[in-house]
C-alpha cells in the first residue's frame, strides 16, 4: 500500500509525463528534431527537480527552478538549425522551454496552471499554424511542394527557374523521400503580379531531376 506522499509523488510525475508527452506528440507528428521522448523527459525531469527541491531541508525551489529553465536553453539550442538565410527549430526550442515550465508546475502541484498551459501550447502548435499559413497566403506567400533528385545543384536549378520568373524564395524545408536519392522540398515563395502559380509549376516540371511539383492552391 502506497503512503500519501508516495501517491502524491506518482500523481505529480504522472501528470508531468502526460502533459509533456502531449506536446511532444505534436512535435513528433511534425517530424521535428525534438519529439515525444525529448519533451516527456524534459517535463518529468523538471517535475522531479521541483519535488526534490520541496522535500530537501534548506533547498531553494525558486533557485533550482531557475537553473532548470536556464539549462533548457542549451537543449533548445540543439534543435535550431540554419538553412541558408532561414532558421528552423525555434518553435521546437520554445516548446521545450515551455514543457520544462509545465514540468516544474506539476512538480509543485500546480496542476491547473500546468494543464491550461499545455492546452494553450497545443492550440498554438496546431490550429494557429493553419491561421498563420492562411494569413501568410493573404500576404502573397505561397508554398510549392517538389519531389526532386537528391544531387548537387538540383535545388540551384530550381532557384534559377524561379529567379527568371521573378519569384522570390522566402523559406526552404527539405526531408528525405521514401525513395532513395530523392528529396521532398517545400518552398515558401512570393510571386510577382505578372507570374502565376500555374506558370511556375509548368516551368519547374520541365527541369531535369524534378519529378513532381504541386502548390497549396
Amino acid at each position: 500500500m502506497l503512503s500519501g506522499n508516495e501517491r502524491e509523488l506518482l500523481l505529480r510525475l504522472g501528470i508531468a509525463f502526460i502533459l509533456g508527452g502531449a506536446v511532444g506528440l505534436e512535435r513528433e507528428s511534425a517530424q521535428r528534431p525534438a519529439g515525444f521522448r525529448t519533451h516527456t523527459l524534459v517535463s518529468v525531469g523538471a517535475a522531479l527537480v521541483m519535488i526534490i527541491s520541496q522535500s530537501l531541508p534548506g533547498a531553494d525551489p525558486a533557485r533550482l527552478a531557475a537553473q532548470v529553465v536556464s539549462g533548457i536553453g542549451f537543449l533548445g539550442a540543439g534543435t535550431i538549425m540554419r538553412e541558408g538565410a532561414n532558421v528552423r527549430g525555434l518553435t521546437t526550442a520554445a516548446s521545450l522551454w515551455v514543457v520544462a515550465a509545465i514540468g516544474l508546475a506539476c512538480g509543485a502541484g500546480y496542476f491547473l496552471g500546468a494543464g491550461i498551459t499545455a492546452a494553450l501550447v497545443i492550440i498554438t502548435l496546431v490550429p494557429l499554424v493553419r491561421l498563420e499559413q492562411w494569413v501568410g497566403g493573404k500576404r502573397g506567400l505561397k508554398r510549392l511542394h517538389l519531389y526532386i533528385e537528391d544531387q548537387p545543384g538540383e535545388l540551384g536549378r530550381v532557384g534559377e527557374v524561379l529567379g527568371r520568373l521573378g519569384v522570390s524564395i522566402r523559406g526552404v524545408e527539405m526531408e528525405d523521400a521514401a525513395t532513395r536519392n530523392r528529396l521532398n522540398v517545400i518552398l515558401t515563395v512570393r510571386f510577382p503580379p505578372r507570374t502565376s502559380v500555374e506558370e511556375a509549376v509548368a516551368d519547374l516540371s520541365q527541369v531535369e531531376g524534378v519529378y513532381a511539383v504541386m502548390s497549396d492552391d
